[in-house]
C-alpha cells in the first residue's frame, strides 16, 4: 500500500523560506513515476504547483515560477519543494501526490502560512 507522509510546513513572515518534503512508502520512484505538490486554499480548489517525472522534466505553475524548486530523491524515495520568497498567498494546505500507470496515491497534507 502507498504511503506519502508531507512534512515541513509552518508559519513564516513573507519574504521567508520552507522546504517541504513527502516521504513515500510502499512504492518506489522509478521512471514511470510523476511526483508533484499541490495546494489548496481556503475556499478555493486544490491546484497544481510543481511536478517532477522520471525523465528529470519538471513543470511549475506561473504563480510559483522562479520562487519554488521541486526535487525528487530516487533512492530516499522522497521529493521536496523548496519554496522561497513566500507570499501571503502562498498560504495553503500543500499535498504530495504520486501518479504511474494504475496507481495514484495522495499525502495528507501539511500547513503552510505565510503572514504579511
Amino acid at each position: 500500500q502507498v504511503q506519502l507522509v508531507e512534512s515541513g510546513g509552518g508559519l513564516v513572515q513573507a519574504g521567508g523560506s520552507l522546504r517541504l518534503s513527502c516521504a513515500a512508502s510502499g512504492t518506489r520512484f522509478t521512471f514511470d513515476t510523476v511526483v508533484g505538490w499541490y495546494r489548496q486554499a481556503p475556499g478555493k480548489r486544490r491546484e497544481s504547483v510543481a511536478t517532477a517525472d522520471g525523465g528529470g522534466s519538471t513543470a511549475y505553475s506561473d504563480s510559483v515560477k522562479g520562487r519554488f524548486t521541486i526535487s525528487r530523491d530516487n533512492t530516499q524515495n522522497t521529493l521536496y519543494l523548496q519554496m522561497n520568497s513566500l507570499k501571503p498567498e502562498d498560504t495553503a494546505v500543500y499535498y504530495c501526490k504520486l501518479t504511474r500507470p494504475g496507481v495514484s496515491s495522495w499525502g495528507q497534507g501539511t500547513q503552510v502560512t505565510v503572514s504579511s
